[in-house]
């Protein structure tokens, strides 16, 4: 199995995997110096030396080229310093030539040779005339990256109808699908305001707890199945999964919350599995 150490280039980010070499003695937190696909960049050490399984590599990995000198973090600070004014100075050409884009960011590579901005735009940019002139102005290499709306809201941050910090701007390394059959599992409304984070996609947060929701669902009847409880016979109205209940309607006029395991689906009774008290005498057999 390879060896590698695992490596991040900001605080909330995905972590890559580079091929030690040499360097088999870095330490959590160590800055280093690799080499990427854009060239050199610094990171820091995230995942100390270690195996991995074969399958965890996907192409070739790129090495650690030396660790970071105190110069290295002294020049990426000055470097740093300088983002906001590129960034001010990229919107104003932006404007000036009229282009459909929204830059949100601009980064200083640790040792300047290099200048990426991101931006936001609803369609494909031609920004080739825009690149010109900003390496003109800067005297460095230029790069454009198109970014999409998490992304954007990741870079921007902000805060979500929680009430709290985004996630993907705070913790959240990797987006992962979200669908809306997730929001229908869950029986959240449907609307695009209700169910939309601040980049205007669905939430994150509806994959948190959506395997718990559906295999609640799995093990009691569904809404409209008759059962009977200890409070009497009566239809499932409702299901809250926080609290693994059910509401049912008994007789026809009142309306009990019952712990799932106490539900018991009537046989002969349309149902798309059984319920937690036929699974749990099933177990005991």
């Amino acid at each position: 199995m390879p060896e590698i150490v695992g490596i991040r280039f900001k605080p909330v980010s995905k972590v890559y995997y580079f091929d030690p070499r040499e360097f088999r003695d870095l330490a959590k937190n160590d800055p280093v110096i690799v080499e990427t696909a854009r060239g050199e960049e610094l990171g820091w050490v995230e995942i100390s030396l270690q195996t991995v399984p074969d399958q965890e590599i996907k192409g070739t990995l790129k090495s650690v080229v030396r660790r970071a000198t105190p110069v290295d973090l002294l020049q990426m600070e000055e470097y740093r310093r300088r983002d906001e004014q590129a960034l001010e100075k990229c919107r104003e050409k932006v404007a000036e030539l009229g282009l459909p884009m929204r830059v949100v960011r601009a980064e200083y590579s640790f040792n300047g040779r290099r200048l990426l901005f991101a931006f936001l735009s609803e369609q494909r940019v031609d920004f080739r005339e825009l690149v010109r002139v900003l390496a003109r102005s800067f005297k460095t290499r230029i790069e454009m990256k198109q970014i999409g709306a998490r992304d954007g809201a990741k870079l921007i941050g902000g805060y979500g109808r929680c009430g709290r910090e985004l996630c993907c701007a705070t913790w959240l390394t990797e987006f992962h699908p979200v669908s809306i059959r997730m929001a229908k599992q869950q029986d959240l409304p449907l609307a695009p305001s209700e169910i939309s984070g601040l980049c205007g996609r669905l939430l994150c947060c509806l994959a948190y707890e959506n395997d718990q929701y559906a295999e609640f669902r799995k093990s009691v009847p569904k809404v409209g199945t008759p059962v009977a409880t200890p409070l009497g016979k009566g239809v499932i109205v409702g299901l809250n999964v926080l609290t693994e209940s059910a509401l049912v309607e008994v007789d026809g006029e009142l309306t009990v919350e019952v712990k799932a395991d106490e539900v018991e689906r009537i046989p002969n009774s349309k149902d798309a599995g059984p319920s937690r008290g036929d699974a749990r005498r099933k177990g005991r057999r």
